[in-house]
C-alpha cells in the first residue's frame, strides 16, 4: 500500500505544510486537533466542547482514511490548564468508551493560539477481520 494524505480541506494545511492525517498501510496518523467546530469553524469557549469537536474532526478524517474509532490504539492529549484535566477526562471517557487507547495527557504552557485549549493526536491501526 501506498501512502495517502488526507485533508480537511483547511488552507492552513496547505501553508504550514501538513496533512490533517496519513495513511501508510494498516495506520492512520492524525495531526494534532483543535477544538473549532468543524462546521462552523468557531473555536467554543468551554474545554469540553472543545474536546468534543476535536473528536469530530478526528473521526472524520479516521473515515476518510478508512479507519474508524475503534481502531484508536494511541491518544496524546495537550491541555493548557492542568486544571481541565477532569473535564477532558469526562468527554474522553464518554467518546472512546471501551476503545480505551494507550494515552498520555500533558500540560503544556500554550498552543498556536491563545483562546485554543486543548489539541488532540491519534494513531489508529485497522482491526484485523
Amino acid at each position: 500500500m501506498s501512502r495517502r494524505l488526507i485533508s480537511s480541506g483547511s488552507p492552513f494545511e496547505k501553508v504550514a505544510g501538513y496533512s490533517r492525517a496519513v495513511v501508510e498501510g494498516d495506520m492512520c496518523f492524525v495531526a494534532g486537533t483543535t477544538g473549532y467546530d468543524p462546521v462552523t469553524k468557531v473555536l467554543p469557549e468551554d474545554v469540553s466542547e472543545q474536546t468534543r469537536n476535536c473528536f469530530k474532526v478526528i473521526a472524520s478524517a479516521l473515515k476518510d482514511g478508512g479507519f474508524e474509532m475503534a481502531d484508536l490504539v494511541r491518544a496524546t492529549y495537550y491541555v493548557t490548564d492542568a486544571k481541565d484535566f477532569d473535564a477532558v477526562f469526562a468527554v474522553c471517557g464518554e467518546t472512546l468508551g471501551d476503545i480505551r487507547p494507550a494515552a498520555t495527557i500533558v500540560a503544556v504552557s500554550a498552543l498556536y493560539k491563545p483562546e485554543m485549549k486543548i489539541e488532540i493526536e491519534v494513531t489508529a491501526k485497522r482491526r484485523s477481520a
